[in-house]
C-alpha cells in the first residue's frame, strides 16, 4: 500500500508541476497572445522595464523620431472673413463701420459634409466629316446603358471599412448610409469583396513573386475561425512580410502539407520563423532559416521563471539582447554585418552559457521524463546545435532577428475575430484578405489606401514598383 501511495504521489507531482507550467505562461514566457493574460487564475506577465536617463526607450515619443502636428499653411485652400455683428456702445450698427483689415487669422483643417449625388453620364455621339459615328466612352465603373450604379469612390468605401476596418456587412452599409445618404443593400456590399479581390488579382500576384525574391521574410501563422462547421473547427492563416511587402494564405489546417503550398518552397531568401516544426520538414522546403529570437527570448524568461536559481537564462537573454542592439546599431550605420570585434565576445557568453545550461539540467533531479526538463533540454540543444540560424542577423543586417513584422500584419486578423466573429465563407475570407494583403502592401509604400482601392475597382491597380535590387 505504501509502495502504491508512494507511485501515485509522483503521478500527482508530475501532473501538478505540468498544470502550474501552463497555468504561469502568458505573453512574456511563451507565444500565448496578450489577450489571455486576462484569464482568471493565469500568472499576469512581468511589467517591461522602462528606461529613462540612460537613452534607453520610455513611454511615449522617442528621441530623434519624427513629430506629428498641425502646422500652419502658408497656402490655405479657402478664406473666410470674418466680421463683428451686433451694435457698437455707442448705438451705431458695426455693420456700418470702417474696415481696419485682417487683425488675427486661425486655421481649422476640415473635411466637407458628405452627400451621396447623383451623376449622370450622357454620352454623345460625333459623326465624323467620312460619315463614321464615334461615341464617348462609358465612365469607369459604369453599368449598361438605362441602368444606376453606384460609383467608385462609394464602392471603395464600403471594401475599406470592410477589408481594413473589419466591418460586418450590414453594419458597413449603415455606416454607410449614415454618412453619406446612399442605402446600398447587404448583398451589393458583400458582393464587392469577391468584385474587389478579382480586380487586384495582378497585384497579389506581384506582392507573392517580390516575397519570394525578398533577401529575408519573416513567417508567421494563427487559426482564424472560418468557412463553415462547428464553431471548434478553424482555419489557418499564414503570412510572409517584409517591410515593404505582405502577403497572405488562408489554409485548411497547420500541416506540412499547407506550408509546402505556402511561398516557402519557392522562397531564395532567409525564411524567419518561430521554430515551429512545419517549417523545418523538408517538404516545407526552406533553404535558410533565421529563429525567431523574440520567441526565443520569452522562452528563456520561462526557464527563468521555473528555475529561480539558475543564472544561465539571464546569461542567455543577455547575450541575444545584445546581439541584437548590435545589430540594430550596425544596420543603423548602413553596416552589411555586426563588426567582429563586437560580435566575438557577446557570442563566446553565448556559448558559454549554453554549455553552463546544459551541465545544470543534467544535476537536477527527475531526468527527461519531465515535461518541462525535456521542454529546456530542446531549447539548449536547438541554441547549441542551430547556432547559424539563431545568429544569421549577425552576419547580414538585411536579415531581421525576430518576426515581429508577420506578427504585427496577422494582428488584424484577431481584432477580426473580436469585431465580428465568425466568418461563415471560406471563399469571402479568402477574398477578405487578399484586398488586406494589398492594402497592408498599400499603406507600407505610403500610398493612398483609397485611391489604390478606387483604382482596382476601375480597372488600373496599384502594383508594387519592383526595386532595383533584392
Amino acid at each position: 500500500m505504501i509502495g502504491e501511495q508512494a507511485a501515485a504521489i509522483a503521478e500527482l507531482a508530475v501532473k501538478v508541476e505540468r498544470l502550474e507550467r501552463l497555468v504561469s505562461r502568458n505573453s512574456g514566457n511563451s507565444s500565448f497572445p496578450p489577450s489571455m493574460d486576462a484569464q482568471p487564475g493565469r500568472t499576469r506577465p512581468k511589467p517591461k522595464p522602462r528606461r529613462r536617463a540612460d537613452g534607453s526607450r520610455g513611454p511615449g515619443k522617442q528621441p530623434g523620431a519624427p513629430g506629428s502636428f498641425l502646422a500652419w499653411s502658408q497656402t490655405p485652400d479657402e478664406h473666410v472673413p470674418c466680421f463683428p455683428a451686433g451694435g457698437c456702445g455707442c448705438g451705431a450698427s458695426l455693420a456700418d463701420g470702417r474696415d481696419l483689415g485682417v487683425a488675427v487669422s486661425h486655421q481649422q483643417v476640415e473635411i466637407p459634409l458628405v452627400t451621396a449625388r447623383v451623376i449622370q453620364h450622357d454620352r454623345h455621339a460625333v459623326r465624323c466629316a467620312c460619315g463614321r459615328a464615334h461615341l464617348a466612352p462609358a465612365p469607369a465603373g459604369a453599368g449598361a446603358p438605362g441602368t444606376v450604379t453606384y460609383g467608385p469612390n462609394l464602392q471603395a468605401w464600403c471594401v475599406y471599412l470592410m477589408a481594413a476596418h473589419h466591418l460586418p456587412v450590414h453594419r458597413c452599409a449603415e455606416l454607410i448610409a449614415s454618412l453619406t445618404g446612399a442605402r446600398p443593400s447587404p448583398g451589393f456590399v458583400h458582393g464587392l469583396l469577391a468584385r474587389a479581390a478579382a480586380a487586384i488579382r495582378p497585384a497579389n500576384m506581384a506582392i507573392r513573386a517580390l516575397v519570394i525574391a525578398a533577401p529575408a521574410v519573416c513567417c508567421d501563422e494563427t487559426p482564424v475561425r472560418a468557412g463553415p462547421g462547428p464553431a471548434w473547427r478553424k482555419r489557418w492563416l499564414l503570412t510572409a512580410a517584409t517591410p515593404l511587402l505582405t502577403y497572405y494564405t488562408l489554409a485548411p489546417d497547420r500541416s506540412v502539407a499547407s506550408f509546402a503550398a505556402f511561398v516557402l518552397p519557392d522562397a531564395a531568401g532567409v525564411v524567419v520563423h518561430d521554430r515551429y516544426l512545419g517549417y523545418d520538414h523538408p517538404r516545407a522546403g526552406v533553404g535558410t532559416h533565421q529563429l525567431c529570437c523574440a520567441h526565443l527570448l520569452r522562452v528563456l524568461e520561462d526557464a527563468a521563471q521555473t528555475y529561480p536559481d539558475a543564472i544561465w537564462p539571464a546569461q542567455l537573454t543577455t547575450a541575444l539582447q545584445q546581439l541584437i542592439h548590435a545589430a540594430n546599431h550596425a544596420r543603423a550605420r548602413g553596416l552589411p554585418a555586426v563588426p567582429p570585434a563586437t560580435a566575438a565576445p557577446l557570442i563566446t557568453a553565448y556559448r558559454a552559457a549554453i554549455t553552463t545550461g546544459l551541465a545544470d539540467l543534467a544535476t537536477r533531479p527527475g531526468a527527461t521524463r519531465l515535461h518541462q526538463r525535456h521542454h529546456r533540454q530542446r531549447l539548449l540543444e536547438d541554441l547549441r546545435d542551430r547556432e547559424h540560424d539563431v545568429l544569421r542577423f549577425t552576419t547580414d543586417t538585411r536579415i531581421p532577428p525576430t518576426t515581429n513584422q508577420a506578427e504585427r500584419d496577422l494582428r488584424p486578423a484577431k481584432t477580426q475575430e473580436k469585431v465580428s466573429g465568425r466568418l461563415r465563407s471560406a471563399d469571402t475570407t479568402r477574398h477578405r484578405y487578399a484586398i488586406r494583403g494589398y492594402l497592408s502592401t498599400v499603406s507600407k509604400h505610403r500610398t493612398g489606401i483609397l485611391t489604390a482601392l478606387r483604382d482596382a475597382l476601375t480597372g488600373t491597380p496599384w502594383m508594387p514598383p519592383i526595386p532595383d535590387t533584392l
